[in-house]
């Protein structure tokens, strides 16, 4: 496995995120929505970190957005198939160490209540849920978490 920084502008990457948006969609109503676009990816601010088999398959990423008080997860998304490999964990590794390195000690997301392994793994990884943060508001889909 390799896990490193790329650009999310790549065909198997928005095949990723397509895949991230077809199983979260039909799960929440319009506005419980929180991923974010590809332009918003490619931002100077953002992170992107993809794993990738020996073969160079692209099997699971996540971005971090660095701003001035914390840095939000977003995007993070592993092939159903490739689950249980550690491969979410390495990504997420990736990001924070990075974001570390830049001065980040704040890490915070938004999840959804109906994806209770995705709270699961955050709460392995050392998240706890909190109120909601940023421009967020409270709302009973959403799950927030901060390390």
């Amino acid at each position: 496995m390799n896990i490193s920084f790329e650009s999310p502008r790549q065909a198997e990457i928005v095949t990723l995120i397509t895949l991230l948006d077809e199983y979260q969609v039909p799960l929440y109503p319009a506005e419980s929505h929180h991923g974010i676009d590809m332009e918003a990816l490619c931002q100077p601010n953002v992170l992107f970190a993809v794993a990738r088999d020996r073969a160079g398959k692209a099997l699971a990423c996540g971005a971090l957005v660095l701003n001035s008080e914390y840095g939000e997860l977003k995007r993070m998304f592993t092939l159903p198939e490739q689950r249980g490999l550690g491969l979410a964990r390495g990504v997420l590794t990736l990001l924070e160490e990075e974001g570390r390195r830049r001065g980040c000690s704040r890490f915070m997301l938004e999840t959804g209540y109906l994806q209770p392994e995705a709270i699961a793994f955050y709460e392995r990884c050392g998240y706890r849920k909190r109120g909601p943060f940023g421009d967020y508001s409270n709302d009973p889909n959403s799950i927030f978490m901060q390390k």
